[in-house]
């Protein structure tokens, strides 16, 4: 029977005539394209669904089975039913209750149904009164397009391996009913178990293919067989995953199998770009006999080494392993091709003390030709274990991997998604499988694509699906509620008390209905429903994953955005250009903004000490990142010698402290969103700084092992105290001599160029001048500091109120505009926190008080205790040393 000339894969079972370009021709087409041309209502199923398995043409650049060819023409008409019962049902998306409507239907599955003594009516009327309806209605004539529930593309997935178990070449409708059966969640298997049917009595009325019913087929490679996998018979039986975008490696791969000499190649690439599934991709196309006639009728069979060497305890044991194995392959080369994943474990492996390795046992027979052999590492280890050895090397062609970009790895994960879908009863939505491509690229470091995008897809597919199926409080509660009454059952019979006993018994008969029931309801709602993974799941696993949150803005996160300004001056008194300058960098990258792989932001903080530049840091990282020890502070003190960079990157190879990192480097690649503070960056080696431009620049640095660290989720913020004298002088000057912040600031910028190289401040963002405190912004300081000492009492117990005296002193004897801060810091200490914990220690204060703080400059610092309303307030006496 000939194809249709439409699709290309249904049988034609109707001629038409049509005018196309003024041309009368004649097409034979399938009933799916002859109702189309027609304009007549027809359902297509098939959205995505595994789209090798119904597509009608396979995609060049798709390394997948061809499920579509295997489905029987009554399975097609099937499923074609199955997708009208689903519109009959309100709903635009087929599930198993749909197919099993439709198969009760089918006179195929009718036979085997009443074979098992089942009445396919009654299958019917339950699924009629049981199924859920939906409220989409189709107009008469409408084309509508119907979709694939997760459940039911497991459902065909089972269906087909079935089909391959038992040796036929077709997936019928009775295949479908084990695919049903086999499927744990969904109405439609519930519907059969509960009706009796179970799978074994169904393989019972199921007949393997004629020839294979009691044969066992023996193997002409029993050793391979046994430390190895057939990599091009797991391909006809389904179990590969698709390998999409990889067409031209294959093809690069099939003409080195194919010449003459060096006809091993070896694909060197990093982990997770794709190697091992190219290998699976031409498994696929042998299985399909898509290959040039050299490679028709191979084995491609992995070869796993670790089971080789496994159990080998003597000396000559391994060898002679090893030698078997190798005769049985050389024995029928024609028909062998090897694959050895991780191909540098076999340098070295099995060798005891004069033995040989695997590679040694493997040279002759690759250098006679007697052996096919496809090996896959990194590049490191090929240079490391393959390069070195010129002898092994030179029997190899090497095939360079590379990274997949964005756009790539979203078609991979399109072509994945059924397979996931199927996996983990859910639909994963378009803008899923972008956000995951876009954010692994963008926030995962040192792992690539598209590994690390399937990952994320995977996981935010089982944390939907986990999310979706926990069992709900109210069967909780029941369950708690059975085990404590049959825990006070339990004690009234120990103590004779039958009667008790008996009424509690009932009452957990009644508990257990109840569960059965609500049970029951919750499981049919899991069952009706299909959880979405969407954008977001993804965004929540990346943070999960990174600590960057990488989700989508709330309401409550702009607010606090567009008044970052506020947020930071509760802390941070003055300092207005500064707070300005960092919250404005901020804005612009939580927006998406930012430009490229920088860093967030990169300032410089010029200033005298004690005027906020570090307190600013820590601010800005409890603001922004939500915890104020998300900081990198690095003293750049330290860093004053030339040797001193290796300290930052991590010592070379061959050096002392070569495995224990940079201090730099390892503490942002575990926590790569956070501030890094580089303090007194004035006091570093000229070395520091060259090294530095590349992360203030790229956001990147490669540490003392070759890994690159990713420096674009961190603001770098360099202190120096370069000019502070003048931001001194300029203080105290008169009001006509007083420079204004754009005129000091060029006057500092004069001061940087003579301490640091012009490529150096190029790459800073903004320079940003710290004034000298005024008496004012000290007592605002004052207050603030003032309250961090109220918080540390409250946790003691003990509730603390200062008297505008104590605050008068403190800003009178803390303002000293060469030290800034600091000596309001230590004023604090000796003149409120050291008398408060005298005062505690011998017992003037307990736990519980109110108290007031005071100060007069005779007796210096007092507390007065503050009783409740019906007491009169009495002072304690207690005064500051």
């Amino acid at each position: 029977m000939p194809l249709c000339d439409v699709c290309g894969v249904r049988p034609a079972t109707v001629t038409a005539e049509v005018i196309q370009d003024g041309e009368r021709r004649v097409l034979h087409l399938c009933q799916a394209d002859y109702a189309r041309l027609r304009g007549e209502e027809w359902f297509s199923p098939w959205e995505s669904l595994l789209e090798g398995f119904l597509s009608p043409r396979r995609r060049p650049d798709r390394e997948a089975p061809d499920l579509g060819s295997y489905l029987s023409e009554e399975s097609r008409e099937l499923l074609q039913r199955a997708a009208r019962v689903a519109v009959d049902f309100g709903k635009r998306e087929m599930d198993t209750e749909h197919l099993l409507y439709a198969l009760a239907e089918s006179e195929a599955a009718r036979e085997f149904l009443t074979r098992a003594q089942l009445d396919p009516r009654d299958i019917r009327g339950y699924v009629e009164h049981n199924a859920p309806r939906g409220t989409f209605l189709a107009e008469r004539g409408e084309t509508v397009r119907v979709g694939m529930s997760p459940r039911v593309k497991a459902v065909l997935e089972k269906a087909f391996h079935a089909s391959r178990d038992l040796g036929h070449s077709y997936v019928g409708p009775e295949h479908l009913l084990v695919g049903l059966l086999a499927e744990p969640d969904g109405l439609g298997g519930e519907v059969l178990r509960r009706f009796g049917l179970t799978a074994d009595a169904l393989q019972r009325e199921l007949r393997p293919a004629p020839g294979r019913e009691g044969r066992v087929p023996t193997s002409a490679t029993p050793i391979l067989d046994k430390h190895s996998r057939d990599l091009t018979t797991l391909a006809r039986q389904g179990k590969l995953d698709p390998v999409i975008g990889r067409a031209k490696e294959i093809e690069t791969v099939i003409e080195v199998l194919a010449r003459r000499k060096k006809n091993n190649p070896v694909l060197i690439g990093e982990p997770g770009v794709g190697k091992t599934a190219i290998v699976e991709g031409l498994a696929q196309r042998i299985a399909r006999d898509e290959v040039p006639e050299v490679l028709r009728g191979k084995r491609l069979v992995e070869l796993n080494v670790n089971s080789l060497v496994a159990g080998t305890k003597y000396r000559g044991e391994f060898e002679e392993r090893v030698k078997e194995l190798l005769d049985e392959i050389v024995a029928h080369q024609d028909e062998l091709i090897l694959f050895i994943d991780e191909l540098h474990t076999i340098v070295g492996a099995g060798q005891a003390e004069g033995g040989l390795d695997i590679a040694n046992t493997l040279k002759p027979a690759l250098a006679r030709g007697e052996l096919h052999l496809i090996g896959a590492t990194t590049l490191n280890e090929y240079q490391k274990h393959v390069e070195k050895d010129a002898a092994l090397e030179r029997r190899f062609q090497p095939v360079f991997i590379a990274e997949p970009t964005v756009e790539g790895t979203v078609h991979i994960l399109r072509g994945l998604r059924d397979r996931f879908e199927a996996h983990h009863k859910v639909r994963i939505t378009e803008e899923a499988i972008v956000a995951a491509a876009e954010l692994s690229d963008r926030y995962i470091s040192g792992r690539y694509l598209p590994d690390k995008a399937i990952d994320l897809v995977d996981q935010a597919a089982a944390r939907v699906r986990i999310a979706a199926t926990s069992r709900p409080a109210e069967v909780q509660e029941l369950e708690g509620e059975i085990q404590a009454l049959r825990r006070e059952q339990d004690y009234a019979a120990s103590r004779k008390q039958f009667d008790r006993a008996k009424e509690i018994e009932g009452a957990i008969a009644r508990k257990e209905k109840d569960l059965a029931q609500a049970t029951e309801a919750w499981k049919k709602g899991v069952a009706s429903g299909t959880p979405e993974v969407r954008a977001e799941h993804v965004a929540e696993i990346v943070s999960s994953l990174t600590g960057i949150p990488v989700a989508d803005l709330t309401a409550e996160e702009k607010e606090r955005l567009l008044r970052l300004e506020e947020v930071l001056h509760e802390r941070v008194v003055g300092q207005d250009e500064a707070v300005a300058a960092v919250a404005a960098a901020v804005r612009l990258s939580r927006a998406g903004l930012k430009e490229g792989h920088r860093p967030i932001a990169t300032f410089l903080f010029l200033g005298p000490t004690g005027v906020g530049k570090t307190e600013l840091a820590k601010t800005l990282a409890w603001a922004v990142f939500g915890n104020e020890e998300a900081i990198v502070r690095i003293d750049m003190s330290e860093y004053t010698e030339r040797h001193t960079v290796s300290r930052l990157v991590g010592a070379p190879p061959g050096y002392v402290g070569y495995e224990e990192g940079g201090q730099l480097t390892e503490r942002v690649r575990r926590r790569p969103y956070s501030v890094v503070l580089l303090d007194e960056i004035e006091k570093a080696h000229p070395e520091v700084h060259n090294i530095l431009l590349q992360v203030f620049d790229d956001g990147r640095l490669t540490d003392g092992k070759g890994r690159v660290v990713d420096f674009s989720n961190t603001i770098l913020i360099a202190t120096s105290n370069i000019g502070s004298d003048l931001i001194q002088a300029n203080l105290t000057a008169p009001d006509g001599a007083r420079l204004d912040y754009a005129a000091l600031k060029e006057r500092l910028r004069e001061v940087l160029r003579a301490h640091f190289r012009p490529e150096f401040l190029n790459r800073i963002d903004e320079v940003i001048v710290f004034h000298a405190l005024t008496k004012d912004q000290i007592r605002d300081i004052v207050l603030l500091q003032l309250e961090r000492v109220r918080r540390v009492a409250r946790g003691q117990g003990v509730e603390l109120e200062f008297d505008p005296s104590l605050v008068d002193h403190l800003a009178e004897v803390g303002y000293q505009p060469e030290f800034g801060a600091r000596e309001l810091k230590r004023r604090i200490r000796g003149d409120v926190e050291n008398p408060l914990a005298s005062a505690l220690l011998r017992g003037e204060i307990r736990e519980g008080d109110t108290v007031r703080v005071r100060y007069d400059h005779a007796g210096g610092t007092g507390f007065e205790r503050v009783r409740t309303e019906d007491d009169a307030s009495a002072p304690s006496g207690g005064e500051g040393a």
